[in-house]
């Protein structure tokens, strides 16, 4: 389901959505967290953004591991080195990404109103900007990896 496209390996097509989405969610989030004024303008582009990164990333993860499979699966030596590499980012940028989008949405619900108090916002909002970081961290890694993979040094 993740292997080809019209022929085409679909991990080089499909990586560009995760890799322009993460960090415009991230930083939604971050300035979401960090800047209530912002939140009118902000709330809909981070819920909607929310479920999709995750998705895109495990849609990635899914079509990476089966070029792996199909095209590079006896891939030893260097070569091997740098696609072990890359693929060591994909679970912990899956698993981030869906914390951020989760936490994200949460953030969105706790800022409504006043039923949960300021504590609550704070907390959730911080909790927010860490996994926004975290996430940025490691949709860099995975890029320069997949990049370096590819492309050599």
């Amino acid at each position: 389901m993740f292997d080809e496209i019209l022929g085409l390996p679909l991990h080089p097509l499909i990586i560009h959505v995760p890799v322009i989405l993460t960090p415009l969610l991230a930083v939604l989030a971050i300035v979401y967290a960090l800047a209530p004024r912002t939140r009118g303008v902000t709330t809909w582009a981070l819920v909607g953004l929310a479920p999709v990164v995750p998705v895109s990333v495990f849609a990635a993860k899914e079509s990476g591991e089966a070029l792996l499979e199909n095209r590079f699966s006896s891939a030893g030596g260097e070569l091997g080195r740098r696609i072990a590499e890359h693929e060591s980012y994909a679970t912990p940028l899956l698993l981030v990404t869906l914390a951020l989008g989760l936490v994200s949405l949460g953030l969105v619900h706790v800022s409504r109103g006043d039923r949960f108090g300021r504590p609550v916002r704070l907390a959730v909002s911080g909790l927010t900007v860490v996994l926004a970081v975290v996430a940025l961290y490691y949709v860099v890694r995975a890029g320069h990896s997949g990049a370096t993979a590819a492309w050599g040094s």
